[in-house]
């Protein structure tokens, strides 16, 4: 677990790199933010987050798996981050920031990465959250 890096992550790298060939420019992992967000476009007033699945429970993902050893410390972290993700929204809310959330298995889908771009560029639907439909 110590190997897992916060930033510069591969999911991440990937939606940098589609936002950025569509002509999007944005600042990544802004201090002055509430929950540091991985993507931050000042133009448009949206963050991003790539959320990990395992780190985030992506509900009814594969990946959202519980490790079998220690399960009640694995139980309580996983829920403290929840807890912290709806605070970082609420306070982001406050700032008058929209929020998107992306999840590490939508990632390598390209329709999903597309409707991304078209949010960000419309600004309709942005408010965040976790997407109805597991992957």
């Amino acid at each position: 677990m110590s190997r897992i890096r916060a930033t510069g992550t591969s999911p991440e790298k990937t939606v940098r790199s589609v936002l950025f060939k569509a002509g999007l420019r944005f600042r990544i992992n802004v201090r002055d933010l509430p929950g540091k967000p991985d993507i931050v476009l000042k133009r448009y007033r949206v963050v991003v987050f790539v959320h990990g699945c395992f780190w985030h429970r992506h509900l009814g993902c594969k990946f959202a798996y519980t490790p079998k050893s220690h399960s009640e410390f694995w139980e309580t972290k996983f829920k403290r981050n929840i807890e912290r993700d709806r605070e970082v929204e609420a306070q982001l809310h406050q700032a008058g920031w929209r929020y998107l959330v992306i999840w590490e298995c939508e990632v390598s889908d390209d329709s999903r990465l597309q409707a991304l771009i078209t949010k960000i560029r419309s600004n309709e639907g942005i408010n965040g959250g976790k997407s109805p439909e597991p992957c």
